[in-house]
C-alpha cells in the first residue's frame, strides 16, 4: 500500500511539474506576442481595414448562425467553456482520435489575431487562453464576434466576411440572404474543405449542421429550416 501511495504522488508531482512548464511556455508566448503589438494597437488595425465589416452592418441571422454552429454557449460562459471542453475531452477518448475541439469563439479570435503561424499547438493552446481573458475583460461579446467574422479565413483566399461575401456571392455582407450566411457560417471549421467552389457536396452538408444547430438552439423554426435546405 506504500508503494501504491508513493507511486500515485510520484506520479502527481511529475503532473504538476509537466503541467507547469507547459503553462510557462504558454504564458511566456503569450507576453512575447501583446509585448510586440498590443491588443488595442492589433485590434485597431483590423478595425481600420479596408475588408473591415460592423457587426451591424451584417444580417443578425449570420451572427446566429456563427454562435449555433461554432459556440452556442458564446454569450453565457467567458474566455473558456469548461463544459465544452469537458464533452470534447469525452469525446476524443471514445473516439480515440482528435476529433472535436472545446475551442471557444473568443480563443479562435486569439489565434486569429497572433498564433495563426504557431506550430506547437500545447503552448499556443495556453497562450490562446491568457489572451481570451485579455479579450474578455477589455470587449464585450458583440466585438469579440465581430473580430472572429473579421479575421476567420473562410478558403480560397478569403479572409473576414467581407472578402468571403464578395467573392463567392458578389455581394456585400448586408445583403447576404439566409442561404448564403448559413453556407459561410460552416466554411470556417475546415475551409479547405467545405469551400462551396473545392467541394459542393460537402459545403452543402456542412450547411446543414449549421442549420440544424440554429433549430437545436432555437435561432430557426423547423419550417425556415426546411426551406433553406431545399433552396
Amino acid at each position: 500500500m506504500k508503494f501504491v501511495r508513493r507511486l500515485l504522488l510520484f506520479i502527481l508531482v511529475i503532473v504538476i511539474i509537466v503541467s507547469s512548464f507547459i503553462i510557462f511556455n504558454g504564458y511566456n508566448m503569450y507576453k512575447d506576442a501583446i509585448n510586440e503589438i498590443s491588443l488595442d494597437k492589433k485590434v485597431s488595425n483590423i478595425r481600420n481595414d479596408v475588408d473591415f465589416v460592423s457587426i451591424v452592418d451584417v444580417p443578425k441571422y449570420y451572427s446566429n448562425a456563427i454562435i449555433a454552429v461554432e459556440d452556442h454557449r458564446f454569450k453565457e460562459h467567458g474566455a473558456i467553456d469548461i463544459i465544452s471542453i469537458g464533452r470534447a475531452i469525452i469525446s476524443n477518448l471514445q473516439a480515440k482520435e482528435l476529433n472535436e475541439g472545446g475551442s471557444t469563439i473568443t480563443q479562435q479570435v486569439a489565434k486569429n489575431l497572433y498564433f495563426i503561424t504557431e506550430k506547437n499547438f500545447v503552448y499556443r493552446k495556453i497562450a490562446e487562453i491568457f489572451l481570451s481573458f485579455d479579450l474578455e475583460n477589455n470587449y464585450s461579446k458583440d466585438e469579440i464576434l465581430e473580430l472572429y467574422f473579421n479575421t476567420i479565413y473562410f478558403g480560397d483566399g478569403y479572409y473576414g466576411v467581407k472578402q468571403a461575401a464578395k467573392g463567392y456571392y458578389k455581394k456585400e455582407p448586408k445583403d447576404l440572404s439566409l442561404y448564403e450566411a448559413t453556407m459561410l457560417a460552416g466554411i470556417p471549421n475546415a475551409p479547405s474543405v467545405y469551400a462551396p467552389t473545392v467541394n459542393p457536396d460537402l459545403a452543402k452538408s456542412r450547411q446543414g449542421k449549421v442549420i440544424r444547430s440554429m433549430v437545436e438552439y432555437e435561432y430557426l423554426s423547423q419550417e425556415e429550416a426546411n426551406k433553406i435546405e431545399h433552396n
